[in-house]
């Protein structure tokens, strides 16, 4: 009798060791700029996402496991860290990183490695090559287009454009001229800036040679701060306008007084609670404050951490739809399906949609215009 309970214990310990193998863990690999010029974005990007994994820690039965690593602003580091989550930690999807340098490094390795790309940062990858990547950021056309649409309203004509001498750069101002050439507003000039530079003011006063009507700015994070403390500094007094990149607490800080005024694109979730109870999107994005505040001690007060946050919550909705067994390549690709086949997903952000030839996934539910008002960011009616 004995021998057979030890016999019985003893295959329940193996079919329980063999369901567990069944159940295998689902792996996130994260890549993000903990230090370095972009840390201002991707502080609050792992914030965010360890918010998420507190609040949800299983996805369909399965445990998750977060492997972090900090690309120190480095897009070189950020392609090598993702070659190695998917190498030797063998991640079952990649979420990454703060910046569009850095992260267009590590769609290039996804698409080599056939691993699925959640970017939390703007990429634009047309055609198949994009196929692995998708972005919760919502694209940079549509939040510019906010933008403009609100310089038409204020009567400006002219407007000057300084941004980042990177890809986040060239992005800003595309969007820009195209927008502004379709609201009849001239773009006067096209400056430019590394993100490591200590001064923009030779830019700045080619700028205000122009006698231009408003300053768009190009940029993101702490860094972006310099141009508007420079025209403040020669006196300029037209209309401040610049992107999502730039709504983050170190911004304020340094920008200080000179960033008074400055209206930006923003998803939802900064003003959530102005938002009318029958907006779905408020009741997700109350979720994630209190999510955050759990988990950070405070409430948030940047627009960065919920992309990651969001991220997750489109992973969370595809990894339940997903068939197989995590950590192998067929896993990764009915992921990378379930993922772009994602239809009204409710986040914080705007409400994501992914078609073949959109990897974006947001519309015009994900933008509103907040200006800053003596240090706070306010909804634009």
């Amino acid at each position: 009798m004995k021998q057979n309970l030890i016999r019985i214990l003893g295959l329940t310990a193996v079919a329980f060791a063999a369901a567990q193998a069944m159940a295998a863990d689902l792996k996130i690999g994260f890549i993000s700029s903990l230090s370095g010029p972009v840390a201002a974005l991707g502080v609050p990007y792992e914030k965010g996402i360890r918010a998420a994994i507190a609040e949800h820690p299983e996805i369909g039965g399965r445990k998750v496991q977060l492997i972090v690593l900090d690309d120190a602003s480095d897009p070189t580091t950020a392609g090598r860290n993702a070659r190695k989550l998917v190498v030797e930690d063998k991640v079952d999807v990649l979420i990454g990183t703060s910046g569009v340098p850095g992260a267009m490094a590590i769609a290039s390795v996804a698409r080599e490695l056939n691993t699925p790309l959640i970017s939390p940062t703007p990429v634009t990858i047309p055609g198949p090559e994009g196929a692995w990547t998708v972005t919760v950021s919502q694209p940079f056309p549509l939040m510019v287009a906010g933008v403009v649409e609100r310089m038409q309203k204020s009567g400006v004509k002219t407007v000057a454009f300084i941004g980042f001498s990177d890809a986040l750069g060239d992005l800003a101002y595309d969007s820009l001229v195209k927008s502004a050439d379709k609201a009849g507003i001239k773009v006067v000039a096209n400056e430019r800036y590394a993100r490591s530079d200590s001064s923009v003011a030779g830019q700045v006063l080619k700028i205000v040679a122009t006698r231009p009507d408003a300053v768009f700015a190009g940029n993101s994070g702490t860094p972006g701060a310099l141009p508007y403390i420079a025209l403040a500094e020669r006196g300029y007094k037209g209309k401040l306008y610049g992107t999502h990149g730039l709504i983050n607490a170190d911004f304020v800080r340094v920008g200080g007084a000179s960033i008074e005024g400055l209206q930006v694109p923003s998803g939802p979730v900064l003003v959530a609670d102005q938002l009318p109870d029958t907006n779905p999107i408020k009741k997700v994005s109350m979720g994630f404050r209190n999510a955050y505040q759990k988990v950070n001690g405070a409430v948030p007060t940047d627009a960065f951490s919920s992309y990651t946050y969001d991220a997750y919550l489109l992973l969370a909705d595809a990894a339940s739809r997903t068939k197989g067994e995590p950590g192998t390549p067929q896993y990764r690709t009915a992921l990378r399906d379930a993922i772009a086949s994602t239809k009204e997903l409710v986040g914080t952000h705007g409400i994501y949609t992914f078609k073949p030839d959109d990897r974006y996934g947001s519309d015009q539910r994900g933008v509103v215009i907040v200006q800053m008002n003596k240090g706070q960011w306010k909804l634009v009616p």
